[in-house]
């Protein structure tokens, strides 16, 4: 049997070029990576059998496209499908692209890396952009490391799809065993086989256990010069030092509400999904700062949607249907019960919150977002500027209130709100525990701030209120029942004595002792002794009642130890005179009758008449100036 042109060269199904697969990048296109389905290709049910291939001029047929069968292929999520693919697609990342980049430029690239954040932030795709920057050749083929891969090349390619034997991807929540680190480390010792570097991209490193983080630690500070770790976590914490001092940390931040809607306003546009301002500002809240989380919001939003179509909206993604959808409290009927609070009307304030437990707003919820009004009403009224509201009527509700209330109304209201989220989220029924916690912010609104209630309490002790505010107070006495109070000094001593006060100069000498050392003397004239004449080199004195000795012969005998020239001390007979001990107990109680006096206490005791005055610190009561002692 003679060979026939076809097949001069061996069998038919081996000479003709039947493409009978799709490429990698149309299975991409087509919503199916590579790593995880080897599918037929677009348009073909089956490879077709050898022995019976027809050739291209027997049976013509059109080259099947990509996009029919991208109808039969599953449906790829937001967050895939968007996935970065350059470090221009990475949102809310700057610094650490900056630093990346300044590093490749300069050519002082570390060998381990950690990116360490919440969910969603873009941790993964940091490290697979990392090593398609790092392996990327450039169109011609001759490039090097650079922060801005090109994606077309043959490892940029295969990196995207997941498929590049070089760079090993490997998730330490199931390898978690010193086994699996043993297999890195045996594996680190040979080159890479076609890029550049060979990359080990660990996720949720923190998983692996205490054994094989101590494994890995002699390799991770001195691996290979073709090897680079990059680590991924949510819980950095958990990561031994010994690790972290071996890597370069990036902490990737939280992706800020105004980024996440622009974004989601991006992809929508491509999705051809016609979406509300306000429904986007929705689910960039419920993201929380992740972007995964937001497009997985988004995708649902979509989809419920789309099972309306035919309504009025069309299919629109609207702000009601998020809302709805999420379980939030309406943003009108949020700023109606922060109204009703404000207002004080709690027969409306219950059936606001029934009303909206009705529809089903956890109770929650309904806190979480009061608590959020009442913080964007601050923050409005501090700087000044217009209010952060997608609508303008609630910009305008938000700075009415910013203008009303007070800063100490707006504080006074979050404590209360945040004390009440607390015990709803702890109660058996948090429907009760809510109605409670706003009842009881409702009257608490009624409740003066501090300020106003002490000027209030000014204004009655100045209109002379009470009984006790027009009475004057009765003179004390001393605890040896001596007139004190209102007397004047010469009154309370001798003919003899001299017009000027005795006491401030006694009060001096007898410090003047103590200093020298003689405690002994200086407490019992203290104690014992009311000053009559106290001048240069004369000391006149009476003894204090219920005292008896005789001082005369001490006081004499000290001063001469101290002084040169001599001194005149006489002890008089009892003039009943107070000793400064007594005199001092004395100006205490002057000064306790005084507060007691005062307009604003009378007010107090008045307003509170079960309310005691109770210094704090007894010692720490000033003397009255005439009887203060002198430095």
């Amino acid at each position: 049997m003679g060979d026939s042109p076809e097949n001069s060269d061996g069998l038919p199904w081996e000479t003709e070029p039947v493409e009978t697969t799709p490429t990698a990048k149309e299975l991409e296109d087509a919503g199916q990576s590579a790593m995880f389905s080897d599918a037929p290709a677009a348009g073909a049910d089956s490879a077709p059998e050898p022995s019976i291939v027809p050739s291209a001029e027997a049976n013509p047929q059109p080259k099947p496209a990509v996009e029919p069968a991208a109808q039969n292929q599953p449906y790829r999520v937001l967050a895939r499908k968007y996935r970065p693919q350059t470090f221009s697609e990475l949102i809310g990342q700057e610094p650490m692209v900056r630093t990346l980049g300044n590093a490749i430029e300069r050519d002082r690239l570390a060998h381990a890396f950690l990116m360490t954040g919440v969910r969603g932030v873009g941790k993964t795709s940091t490290a697979r952009l990392i090593a398609k920057a790092l392996n990327c050749i450039g169109p011609d083929g001759q490039g090097g490391p650079t922060i801005d891969p090109c994606g077309v090349c043959e490892p940029c390619v295969a990196i995207a799809e997941g498929r590049h034997m070089d760079v090993i991807e490997m998730d330490a929540a199931s390898h978690t065993g010193v086994d699996d680190v043993r297999e890195i480390i045996e594996a680190v010792r040979y080159s890479a086989v076609s890029a550049r570097y060979k990359i080990y991209i660990i996720d949720e490193v923190h998983m692996l256990s205490r054994n094989a983080f101590n494994a890995l630690l002699k390799t991770l500070e001195e691996p290979p010069a073709h090897v680079k770790f990059l680590f991924a976590t949510t819980e950095v914490d958990k990561l031994p030092v010994t690790v972290l001092s071996r890597t370069q940390r990036f902490d990737l931040r939280r992706i800020h509400a105004a980024q996440l809607e622009q974004h989601f306003a991006m992809i929508c546009g491509k999705e051809g999904v016609e979406a509300e301002p306000e429904a986007l500002h929705m689910i960039a809240g419920a993201a929380e700062g992740s972007v995964r989380d937001g497009l997985s919001i988004l995708d649902q939003a979509i989809a419920h949607a789309d099972l309306d179509a035919a309504h009025e909206d069309g299919g629109k993604v609207t702000a009601a249907r998020v809302r709805d959808m999420l379980g939030l409290a309406d943003k009108g009927a949020q700023r109606r019960l922060l109204g009703n609070l404000l207002s004080g009307d709690a027969k409306a304030l219950l059936a606001a919150i029934a009303d909206q437990y009705a529809l089903g707003v956890e109770p929650l919820a309904l806190m979480r977002g009061l608590m959020d009004l009442v913080h964007r009403v601050t923050v409005a009224q501090v700087g000044g500027g217009e209010a952060d509201a997608p609508t303008e009527e609630e910009r305008a509700a938000l700075q009415d209130w910013a203008g009303k209330l007070s800063a100490g109304q707006l504080h006074r209201l979050w404590q209360l709100l945040l004390k009440g989220h607390d015990e709803v989220r702890s109660a058996p029924d948090p429907l009760v525990s809510a109605q409670m916690a706003l009842l009881r912010v409702l009257h608490a609104a009624d409740m003066p701030d501090p300020g106003k209630l002490a000027k209030k309490l000014e204004e009655m002790g100045q209109a002379g209120l009470g009984s006790a505010a027009a009475s004057p107070p009765a003179p004390a006495t001393s605890p040896t029942g001596k007139m004190a109070q209102g007397e004047d000094i010469k009154t309370a001593t001798p003919a003899s004595a001299p017009a000027s006060d005795p006491y401030e100069k006694f009060e001096e000498f007898v410090a003047w002792l103590e200093q020298r050392g003689h405690m002994q003397l200086g407490a019992k004239l203290r104690m014992q002794a009311a000053p009559i004449e106290v001048g240069a080199g004369i000391l006149r004195y009476s003894m204090a009642a219920g005292f008896t000795d005789n001082l005369e012969r001490e006081i004499r005998d000290t001063l001469t130890k101290l002084v040169d020239r001599g001194w005149t001390v006489k002890q008089e007979e009892n003039t009943g005179g107070l000793s400064l001990v007594e005199r001092e107990a004395s100006s205490r109680e002057m000064e306790a009758e005084r507060v007691r006096a005062d307009p604003m206490v009378v007010a107090a005791l008045i307003a509170f008449p079960d309310a005691e005055i109770v210094p704090e610190d007894p010692d720490a009561h000033e003397q009255a100036p005439g009887w203060s002692r002198k430095a």
